[in-house]
């Protein structure tokens, strides 16, 4: 049986129209992150509501995981699309449109009944399906990440950004106080070169404020940058004092966009390729 979690108060029938009004603000398309960030700034969002896990492994918040499901339904409804790059965007039919009507897509959608993988849709159980923006791979690599040796987390960090770009990268401790964990260079266009120091946290649930201010804090002369890497999630403060321009930026990588990038650079993992069977397709064949 699931762990209960912490309601916010906000389902996914409420964020439709968010989702739609958020990507028309974006210029018709928008990232996940994109989408997100203009969707918690637009209704004035505070920490109560943009900073509860979603689960004990906290890779994600409980408002990231209600969006994931607007952002699925609005495509079943067919007023949003996405790429192939994960990019979102307004379907053409629906680009003069001002507003989407919540009642009317939590209608349609319910009238669908269940899909093909018996998911009711009216009723968005965790236990009984997944958002197709954290399917199951993700939540089993999660746990994974979770359970590592700390060192070995880092030059986990290490190998994904030699990958990413990163060039002279060493993991400079084995132990965590607040400090680097480790250094490197990134190369821009082949031509100009920062210094970067990186910062690892393996944690369940969210990093703070405090952990991006003692971080900056702990950066020696010449650093340019700063990344900090968890398997969590940060608070909307956190990221607030990241992108705080009066002072030196620092470049976050939640546990969701860190498994993306594992992915994306194939380390530890394999990609798998399937198929989905439509039975109506062979059963309608007479």
């Amino acid at each position: 049986m699931a762990k209960a979690r912490e309601t916010i108060g906000i389902t996914y029938d409420d964020l439709y129209d968010s989702v739609f009004q958020a990507l028309k603000e974006l210029g018709g398309s928008g990232t996940i992150s994109e989408i997100n960030d203009k969707v918690v700034s637009m209704n004035g969002y505070n920490e109560k509501i943009t900073d509860i896990p979603h689960d004990e492994t906290g890779s994600r918040t409980e408002l990231e995981y209600q969006l994931a499901w607007a952002r699925t339904y609005l495509k079943k409804f067919g007023a949003i699309d996405i790429s192939s790059r994960a990019v979102w965007t307004i379907a053409k039919e629906y680009q003069d449109i001002d507003h989407i009507d919540n009642k009317e897509v939590k209608k349609v959608i319910a009238s669908q009944g269940k899909d093909k993988t018996n998911h009711n849709l009216a009723t968005c159980n965790d236990d009984e399906e997944e958002s197709p923006e954290m399917p199951r791979w993700k939540n089993e690599l999660s746990e994974i990440l979770h359970k590592m040796d700390p060192y070995g987390f880092e030059k986990l960090a290490m190998y994904l950004l030699r990958e990413a770009g990163f060039s002279d990268v060493e993991v400079t401790k084995k132990s965590g106080d607040g400090g680097i964990d480790g250094r490197g260079k990134l190369k821009i266009n082949g031509i100009f070169s920062m210094n970067v120091a990186f910062q690892c946290k393996r944690y369940q649930g969210t990093v703070g404020s405090s952990v991006i201010t003692e971080f900056r804090g702990s950066l020696p002369k010449g650093i340019e940058k700063g990344v900090v890497v968890t398997t969590g999630t940060f608070t909307k403060a956190a990221r607030l004092e990241a992108a705080d321009m009066g002072k030196l930026q620092i470049d976050l990588i939640d546990g969701d966009k860190l498994m993306d990038m594992l992915a994306e650079y194939n380390i530890g993992l394999k990609e798998v390729k399937s198929y989905e069977i439509d039975k109506k397709y062979f059963e309608e064949l007479k």
